[in-house]
């Protein structure tokens, strides 16, 4: 049953359509938590199989990259995991964008003992919503990251040291433009789609845009065509919190101790906004933690107080502090219209078929910012499909709504491959 619709079609409600909708609870029984990178036991987990992260350079001086804000960045090296084989014909490529806090590894295991799968290994592997018996899924850390791509943390080739805040300021086109440069790489002229939720929504959007004949599809999801003002209040209190961290020296911390406290505090800070209420209210109340009554001082009394600091202690370990200051500001300066009479003129050279899905609890990307990407879409007489998925986790629920939301992709990047044109 294809759910896929025209531009033609009204908003529909996730439920309504979607045959093989399940409770998400069914699906995320075995999570050990609700969070970004959640570790589901679905029968078929891991089926990516095992993988291991690659490293290629780009922008080598004198070709450096001419960043958004001014400056030129070069060498670059980006990290990045393939999953299935790409055909003959190379026409079966999708391109998955992280959000924030992720990072290369979206599926599989990196060795057969690893507890901790790919971010997004529900929706990725044989029979899955990205098929790797049919598709060749790539996906690359981001500009800026942590993760084996050049950020903050990175030697400055021209001082031999960590570049820290000396590291410019990037923006997601930014990103989106090392990404095309690591297709030109592995020789893929043109994806069938590209594919992400959050942060990852935005750069599928701004690729659509940007390089308008080099994906035929684009599936956004829980995300925003501009940086809504709740959202980068959010990312400044979070950035605040690391910057008043005495450990932080201003960026140069590399080599010595990390302000740990302060990206800690930063991490529950936007945890807190990946949670709806109802998954709050369900998953905590307000249960005390291996106590019987207050303990009447500042410990974490409350499940959801003792929640929150092991996610943000867990979170420092695996991200750098300075990687999560120039990140959000890509999110924050994130803005299609920008410079545009609309957001309609804005996504008027985009050339691709869009799938935009949101999820009804989710708070950080509300339904109706979907909605207005959607309109905007309609309005230049693009083909575009809107997807409402009716669930209580909030933002997360793109990590977390596999049968809510794998029929709908599955359809659509089907229907999408059977109108694929290569580029000339």
């Amino acid at each position: 049953m294809d759910h896929t619709r025209s531009h033609s079609d009204e908003f529909a409600s996730g439920d309504a359509a979607d045959a093989r909708t399940t409770d998400a609870r069914t699906v995320s029984a075995g999570a050990s938590q609700i969070g970004d990178v959640p570790v589901v036991a679905d029968p078929d987990a891991g089926s990516a199989g095992l993988v291991k992260a690659r490293h290629v350079t780009v922008a080598q001086p004198p070709h450096a990259l001419a960043l958004e804000g001014g400056q030129s960045l070069g060498p670059i090296t980006v990290a990045y995991e393939t999953y299935g084989t790409l055909n003959e014909r190379r026409d079966n490529a999708i391109l998955v964008s992280h959000a924030l806090s992720g990072d290369a590894h979206v599926a599989g295991r990196h060795k057969a003992d690893d507890k901790r799968l790919g971010w997004w290994d529900m929706l990725i592997g044989p029979g899955k919503a990205l098929d790797t018996e049919r598709y060749f899924v790539i996906c690359s850390n981001a500009l800026g990251g942590c993760n084996g791509s050049t950020g903050p943390a990175s030697t400055d080739p021209a001082t031999g040291e960590r570049f820290g805040t000396a590291f410019p300021i990037i923006t997601i086109a930014d990103m989106v433009n090392v990404q095309t440069l690591l297709l030109d790489k592995l020789g893929i002229p043109k994806l069938l789609a590209t594919i992400g939720g959050s942060m990852g929504g935005m750069k599928a959007l701004q690729f659509a845009v940007a390089y308008p004949e080099r994906s035929h599809a684009v599936i956004a999801i829980a995300t925003a065509a501009q940086q809504p003002t709740r959202a980068i209040a959010f990312n400044e209190a979070g950035r605040q919190a690391i910057m008043a961290d005495p450990e932080w020296r201003d960026g140069a911390y590399y080599g010595g101790k990390s302000p740990r406290r302060g990206l800690s505090v930063a991490r529950m800070i936007g945890h807190i906004t990946y949670l709806s209420d109802a998954a709050m209210r369900e998953k905590f109340g307000r249960r005390l933690q291996d106590l019987h009554d207050y303990s009447f001082t500042f410990s974490a009394d409350f499940e959801v107080e003792s929640y929150l600091r092991h996610q943000g202690l867990a979170f420092t370990e695996r991200f750098d502090a300075n990687s999560y200051l120039y990140i959000t500001r890509a999110m924050d300066y994130f803005d299609l219209a920008r410079g545009k009479s609309s957001l309609a003129e804005a996504l008027r050279p985009a050339k691709a078929r869009f799938l935009a899905m949101s999820f009804s609890s989710d708070s950080l990307h509300p339904p109706y910012q979907l909605k207005q990407i959607v309109s905007a879409l309609r309005a230049t007489h693009k083909h575009v499909s809107y997807y409402e998925v009716q669930s209580d986790f909030g933002h997360d629920s793109f990590l977390l709504e596999r049968f809510k939301m794998e029929g709908v992709i599955s359809a659509f990047l089907a229907s999408s491959a059977a109108t694929f044109t290569p580029l000339d």
